[in-house]
């Protein structure tokens, strides 16, 4: 009688079946929150074809930051606006049965010693989760955010994001890879600005910086100084010094294959003044192409107009009006620095590239280079 073997053994083992992961619905909402150091921005959206269908929006200036120069610390009154704003984004998100979100908060919230004491009571009031992002994924998402307004002939690239808090700056190499590929290249910088092996034409970061300056702690550094032009004056230069560290500020560009594109509420604004808007028209302003005479040339007739002809000119809104000159001072910094004639306005930033990297990431953007 043959000895009896251990049971099991010599036996094939049984198949583990590892579920499939349950597909994404390609119209499933999805909702992007940017709270900066001045504003409390908001995007809920479908994915539609290569790119994403707004189906509300909101933005409120909470002035998150105020008197955090001076203190190092978030106001009891600046946290309960900006709660109030979330509560009601909160609202805008259950209306729509968002399914997917990400919320950030950028240079105030990484400033202020008290973040994360406001990031509990953002939680315990609106039961929302806000992430503390480093300027690294906050520039590489204002990227991606601009990547269809990155024309085939661009070989060099500079995207500015003048914020609240900070300014984001990143150089961008395109000259390797071929002109229809290279807005699509720029999209795939959402996974990092450096990555391994790729089967895609890449486009190569040479560098970029985060200047923790924006239009409201710029403003702040020489709230001092009464004379208009001279506070302008002395705000564009400090902001140029601090363009020292990042490499291609020495280097003559070329104005042929270079393009700016500039993200923020300035750029927009200049814009609008630009064309003489007195409605803010988005479709007029977003893609809009300015020359280094015709930025000029807006701000100098803010300068003309003195603080009470701004604070009264609508084509400024006066939100933005306490904001534009140092805004303003950074724009033309960049200005005299790299002068062009394809500075390309973004009305997007944050927000967009939040969106487009979950869905992304989710699959559900059709012919995506991602």
């Amino acid at each position: 009688m043959a000895p009896k073997r251990p049971i099991g053994a010599g036996a094939f083992p049984k198949a583990v079946v590892t579920p499939a992961p349950k597909p994404v619905d390609p119209v499933a909402t999805y909702a992007a929150l940017d709270l900066g150091t001045n504003s409390c921005r908001m995007l809920v959206a479908q994915p539609k074809g290569s790119q994403f269908h707004v189906v509300d929006s909101f933005s409120k200036s909470v002035q998150l930051g105020t008197g955090l120069e001076a203190s190092g610390r978030l106001s009891r009154s600046s946290m309960a606006r900006t709660v109030q704003a979330m509560k009601i984004c909160k609202s805008k998100f259950q209306k729509h049965k968002v399914q997917r979100m990400r919320l950030v908060a950028t240079e105030a919230c990484r400033r202020a010693r008290n973040a994360r004491d406001f990031i509990r009571l953002v939680r315990r009031e609106t039961g929302l989760r806000l992430d503390i992002i480093q300027p690294e994924e906050e520039a590489r998402l204002a990227v991606v955010s601009c990547a269809p307004l990155v024309s085939v002939k661009t070989e060099q690239l500079l995207v500015v994001d003048i914020g609240g808090g900070s300014t984001e700056l990143v150089w961008i190499d395109l000259s390797r890879v071929p002109g229809p590929e290279r807005p699509r290249a720029i999209m795939r910088l959402h996974k990092g600005f450096t990555h391994g092996d790729n089967p895609f034409p890449t486009a190569k970061v040479v560098d970029w910086i985060s200047v923790p300056l924006g239009v409201a702690t710029l403003k702040d550094h020489f709230r001092d100084v009464d004379d208009d032009s001279a506070r302008f004056a002395l705000m564009s230069w400090y902001f140029e010094e601090q363009l020292a560290a990042f490499s291609p500020y020495s280097h003559e560009q070329a104005r042929e294959g270079f393009q700016i594109i500039g993200t923020s509420g300035t750029v927009t604004t200049v814009a609008a003044s630009h064309l003489g808007l007195r409605r803010y028209d988005r479709t007029k302003v977003d893609g809009l192409r300015m020359t280094s005479d015709q930025i000029d040339t807006v701000i100098s007739n803010y300068l003309k107009l003195g603080e009470a002809g701004r604070r009264a000119d609508p084509r400024i809104g006066r939100d933005r009006q306490s904001l534009i000159m140092s805004g303003s001072a950074i724009l033309q910094a960049l200005m005299r620095v790299w002068p062009t004639d394809r500075l390309s306005v973004a009305d997007r930033g944050l927000r967009e590239g939040l969106l487009y990297a979950q869905m992304s990431s989710d699959g559900v953007l059709e012919d995506g280079p991602f």
